[in-house]
């Protein structure tokens, strides 16, 4: 997509929350200057691939990272993946680049003075999916302006309690934490996500330096800077061809934004840019180079925080020797499918293709197609434990059902809970009854249940309308047996069966790099060649 210039349009330096794909507006001063979102990103994968200093001064660089709650929304919708036949699990990581200025050094680095005290925004969001065998990875952006249903989180610090609501991704972090920004992800892609790890902007040069230079190529040569019809730019100036960047030069590279058209095509120069310092780590003796290694789990420890069950260096050396071990060509980068939000063009929603690549990763299916199977050898998370046995006849369980076919690109389907009601009536629920409140909103639809007591009653009803075991859940919303009709389940009386995603089958627009791939150039917008 282009940049074309908008009126109203200010510098990257004033602010933070506003704009959209191609720009920040005029009515939302707070939203500019995006420096080092995905820098942050960048910065924590390097820490999985470089945390082996814990067993160097191991106590010193314990007490340089921070810990935080894994989770501070309510009742998440995601369900853990079962083992496989070896009793592996796919492992599953939320990077967040926090935007905060509440530091000198971050301020520096960051811009507008307007920002200090404020809450931090998310802006950098990325799930590194690892899978059961360890010989396949996938790493997921979400564009920072996409419109999605946020569950009710609690402030860890502060105990304050946000109600839940429908906004952009990016504010979550400001709404219970990092914990906040994880429950979405699960809420939004029912992947269930073991742990957080959130950076800040003040490392990421000091790692650009430890690292020695990441390669990057554009087409045409490059300069981001101000013009008359777009204000600001990250000050990158290239020239055609490929170059090792570094320091200062490396933050540019990550925060431009303007030179490639869009935030969207940034998410692409930043995935190539990952890619790239990823190889390069695996190249280097980083492991047997002592003063190398120390610098950059200084530099790392110093800017992480993470969720509390994963808060020593030695478990996070862990995860990146499991991180190490995936080959280069067996890792895909990808951007969530996304359309313009009917409701405000500033932002975007899921696409229909977004849906695949979730159940990709519930089902532990690797995105690319360079291993010897269609998935990793985990069972689909579909594959529930036993079902339990019902503690009632069906026809005298009282069956609640809800209409949630609205989405956020269709509106509900309307009579859908009664058609359903007379669908269960058919299988011997004679007590099922609709609810006749607003109409909802889930991508997927669930049985949910209150107690365990309960949850062979649910089974049963998910059982006989061919709802898979895995979208039985027990949740403490609902005070009975209640079916949830999503937005996966606008018509029939009969759960659709999806068929079994296969390896590397992604959506055409999903916008996939392989982490092995070395040919990719950015493109530059024409106003920003020289």
């Amino acid at each position: 997509m282009s940049l074309a210039p908008r009126a109203g349009d200010a510098p990257d330096g004033g602010g933070r929350r506003g704009g959209g794909r191609g720009g920040p507006t005029a009515g939302r001063p707070r939203r500019r200057r995006r420096v080092l979102r995905w820098s942050a990103t960048v910065l924590a994968v390097v820490i999985l691939g470089t945390a082996g200093a814990g067993y160097l001064y191991y106590q010193h660089l314990n007490g340089n990272i921070q810990k935080g709650a894994r989770s501070s929304g309510d009742d998440s919708k995601a369900l853990r993946t079962r083992p496989n036949a070896a009793g592996q699990t796919p492992l599953n990581i939320l990077l967040i680049g926090s935007d905060s200025r509440n530091s000198a050094r971050n301020l520096e680095l960051g811009g507008s003075r307007s920002s200090v005290g404020s809450p931090p925004l998310a802006d950098v969001q990325m799930l590194i999916h690892l899978s059961a065998d360890r010989r396949s990875a996938a790493m997921v952006s979400i564009p920072r302006d996409t419109r999605v249903d946020i569950p009710k989180c609690t402030d860890p610090k502060t105990g304050k309690v946000y109600p839940a609501t429908n906004d952009i991704i990016n504010t979550t972090l400001a709404r219970g934490g990092a914990g906040c920004t994880l429950a979405t992800w699960e809420n939004l892609t029912h992947v269930y996500i073991d742990h957080w790890m959130m950076i800040d902007f003040a490392g990421v040069v000091n790692m650009a330096d430890a690292i020695g230079g990441v390669e990057v190529c554009v087409k045409q040569n490059v300069w981001d800077h101000s013009t008359p019809a777009q204000r600001g730019g990250s000050g990158l100036k290239l020239t055609a061809g490929r170059h090792k960047v570094k320091d200062v030069q490396a933050l540019q590279w990550l925060r431009t934004r303007h030179a490639w058209g869009s935030d969207l095509m940034r998410a692409r120069a930043q995935h190539m840019y990952l890619n790239s310092m990823m190889r390069t780590l695996r190249q280097q003796n980083v492991f047997t180079d002592t003063g190398r290694l120390m610098d950059l789990a200084e530099a790392a420890t110093k800017s992480l925080k993470v969720s509390e069950e994963i808060g020593t260096v030695k478990k996070l050396y862990d995860l990146g020797m499991e991180m190490k071990s995936v080959p280069s060509n067996r890792i895909t980068s990808v951007t969530m499918p996304n359309v313009d939000d009917p409701s405000n063009s500033e932002h975007v929603v899921p696409a229909k293709g977004a849906d695949r690549i979730w159940q990709m990763l519930r089902d532990d299916v690797a995105l690319d197609k360079n291993g010897k199977s269609s998935g990793s050898g985990a069972k689909k998370a579909g594959s529930a434990a036993p079902a339990k046995a019902p503690s009632v006849d069906a026809a005298r369980l009282g069956v609640l059902v809800q209409n949630a076919t609205r989405s956020a690109t269709d509106a509900p389907v309307p009579h859908r809970a009664g058609a359903i009601v007379q669908a269960l009536a058919g299988k011997g629920y004679g007590r099922a009854a609709a609810d006749t409140s607003a109409a909802l909103s889930e991508d997927r639809t669930v049985v949910r249940y209150p107690s365990a007591d309960l949850e062979g009653d649910a089974q049963a009803v998910a059982k006989a309308l061919g709802i898979p075991m895995d979208q039985v859940k027990q949740s403490t919303d609902v005070s009975g047996v209640t079916l949830v009709v999503g937005a996966d389940w606008r018509t029939g009386t009969a759960y659709p069966k999806a068929s079994a995603p296969k390896a590397g089958d992604l959506p055409s627009d999903a916008d996939a790099i392989n982490g092995a791939d070395t040919s990719p150039c950015m493109p530059v917008y024409k106003p920003y060649q020289w």
